[in-house]
């Protein structure tokens, strides 16, 4: 049911980004602070439903830690 649940959510939150013209519970993007609220919940909603498939796309903005170790020479 959680399968079902996370598809629909992709499908849902990718249709609605896709096209701004939904026109369903669309918030006015010029009204300050609250007018792109429907986007970020709907980016949201992308972003957790992947992640139940183990595609993270804030793997990027992670940071990378660096070893220090140094290769080792072959003599």
């Amino acid at each position: 049911m959680k399968k079902i649940t996370a598809i629909i959510g992709i499908i849902i939150s990718t249709v609605y980004l896709l096209n701004f013209t939904l026109g369903v519970a669309e918030l006015p993007d010029n009204l300050p602070f609250i007018g792109h609220l429907d986007e970020f919940a709907a980016a949201t909603l992308l972003i957790a439903s992947l992640r139940y498939f183990d595609i993270d796309l804030t793997d990027f903005m992670k940071s990378k830690k660096k070893s220090s170790k140094t290769p080792e020479s072959k003599d």
